[in-house]
């Protein structure tokens, strides 16, 4: 099992230790980042700092040195941005920082992208993502969004206040087969219980999988309004996508 201290980066190591108070959210990163590349914890590090012309600069030369572009996502921007999800679901961080992490991920991904689209890569499964009807709270969602589309996915973003109806349009527009709703406030969170429901309705139930989140959302209301997964932050909604699409999370 590896020790805080096996990660090269100062940086990392304290945002690990002030930040991840679950035993197993600490352990988790401590063994994604210690045999990670010191590179890569830079990139890492700057995107949690916010810095978006450093994580510009550091993927190009990462990328120039001959590493992979998937080893750079994964390893750097990803990596880093799971930090920034946990911190901002346990309030240590607010919207404007994770705004600014967000850019400096952004601009790590400009680079990597096109390398990934010119590569060829079969996208893993469609997603429509949207913030529930009545709810126009869309930070979380758009941090899933981004860690969804960098981890293979192809999303299709309905924005806030999301109606039953327009779920079930984009579904069907787009042959998705997972829809992620998201909400913020407890008043609106019945509403995904009802768009579920609508589907149902509608005989379209079979053909999609449900995951859910948002800071009131729990596992026991998911079970309750039919859904198929939870997921707690950006990195559960990876792993639930993967596991509802059939791919090793």
């Amino acid at each position: 099992m590896a020790q805080l201290n096996d990660i090269s980066n100062e940086t990392i190591r304290r945002e690990i230790a002030d930040y991840l108070e679950r035993e197993d959210e600490r352990q988790r990163n401590i063994d994604l980042f210690a045999p990670t590349q010191p590179a890569m914890q830079e990139i890492a590090a700057a995107l949690l700092e916010g810095d978006h012309k450093t994580v510009d600069r550091l993927t190009r030369a990462a990328l120039d040195s001959g590493t992979p572009a998937l080893q750079v996502m994964d390893d750097g921007l990803i990596a880093g941005m799971g930090i920034v999800g946990i911190k901002f679901r346990e309030n240590f961080i607010f919207v404007p920082e994770v705004l600014a992490c967000a850019r400096a991920m952004k601009a790590g991904m400009a680079h990597i992208e096109p390398i990934l689209s010119a590569s060829g890569i079969e996208k893993l499964a469609k997603v429509i993502m949207g913030t529930v009807k009545g709810d126009l709270h869309d930070i979380g969602k758009n941090l899933c969004i981004m860690m969804l589309r960098g981890s293979g996915f192809e999303v299709i973003d309905l924005g806030v206040d999301t109606s039953a109806d327009k779920f079930m349009t984009a579904v069907e527009e787009h042959s998705a087969s997972i829809v992620g709703m998201s909400a913020l406030l407890t008043t609106t969170m019945p509403n995904m219980g009802r768009t579920i429901e609508a589907f149902i309705d509608a005989d379209l139930r079979d053909q999609v999988k449900f995951m859910v989140g948002g800071a009131p959302v729990t596992q026991e209301f998911a079970d309750e309004m039919g859904a198929d997964g939870y997921g707690k932050d950006a990195l559960a909604c990876v792993a639930m996508a993967k596991r509802l699409a059939g791919v090793a999370a």
